[in-house]
């Protein structure tokens, strides 16, 4: 009996732990009464959100503090390393909290806004992304290659990456792109680095002679280079699917008044130019979402 009873109460303690280790995601009225907002953003990715001697920087950091400050709360960024999909980012991040880090974010960026995406579905009709709301784009990203000009005269085509090296960042989309389009022509000329920074680092050595990224981060990355023979190209990607896509925001569907009133501050941060400077302070690319400029 004594047995029973001290199991039943270990277990119960347990739960008690899990509980109060949890910490669910907020109404846009709790977090005005805490005032306090924790927004998830990506670690190490350079220019978006990373850390330089401590201190947070990047573009979705400053896209949060205009956010925090508008709302008229204290700011807490959550750091969080990407998983295999976005689908397991938003759960481990917006709404369930992964197994070892049971706490989430209020509020997460750089998330794609895509209708179709949105409404996906699974195998038994269910939406898959039934658990949050995705809203507020603030940029349309596309792919940029940059090309060393003492190396390559002009891209005009993807076809001269059958003679000239290309750097990549494995496990990306550009990856699989170059090795598998056009019957994998381009397939030996393309080489593999653990980040976008080192394909830069490479091209900038003379070991590759152009480097495939998202136009934000290559655009970034040009002005740290100190040669003005670093040019960005201007041909299309044939067969790489989309060419351009928006990136916004997501919060857990359970609390869309936090979403209305963020979609509202970022409605005006884009209209009001305010986006496009953040862009400019860190020296990359920035092209307005067509919802803006539709409803102008």
């Amino acid at each position: 009996m004594k047995s029973s009873i001290l199991y039943t109460l270990i277990l119960w303690l347990s739960c008690c732990s899990i509980f109060c280790s949890t910490a669910f995601a907020r109404s846009y009225d709790d977090i005005i009464e805490s005032n306090e907002i924790t927004v998830a953003v990506y670690s190490d990715f350079i220019p978006f959100s990373y850390q330089e001697n401590g201190e947070p920087k990047g573009i979705d950091i400053e896209v949060a503090k205009h956010i925090a400050k508008a709302l008229g709360v204290t700011l807490r960024f959550r750091w969080v390393t990407a998983d295999e999909n976005v689908e397991d980012d938003l759960r481990n991040n917006l709404w369930k909290g992964h197994y070892l880090k049971r706490t989430i974010a209020d509020l997460m960026l750089r998330v794609p806004y895509d209708t179709k995406y949105t409404q996906l579905r699974d195998d038994l009709g269910e939406r898959v992304h039934q658990q949050v709301h995705m809203f507020a784009p603030y940029h349309t990203e596309s792919w940029k290659i940059i090309f060393n000009t003492k190396k390559i005269e002009e891209v005009t085509t993807m076809a001269i990456f059958q003679y000239h090296n290309i750097g990549v960042e494995v496990d990306s989309i550009p990856q699989f792109y170059l090795i598998s389009a056009f019957n994998g022509r381009m397939r030996n000329k393309t080489k593999q680095f653990s980040s976008l920074a080192l394909a830069i680092s490479a091209m900038d050595e003379n070991k590759v002679d152009a480097v495939m990224g998202l136009r934000s981060q290559v655009s970034h990355y040009q002005h740290k280079l100190a040669s003005p023979s670093y040019q960005l190209a201007k041909n299309a990607f044939p067969m790489i699917g989309t060419q351009q896509w928006d990136i916004g925001m997501a919060v857990k569907s359970d609390y869309r008044q936090l979403g209305y009133a963020v979609g509202d501050i970022v409605n005006d941060m884009v209209k009001q130019g305010v986006m496009e400077k953040i862009f400019l302070q860190y020296n990359a690319i920035y092209q307005m979402p067509e919802l803006y400029s539709v409803s102008k």
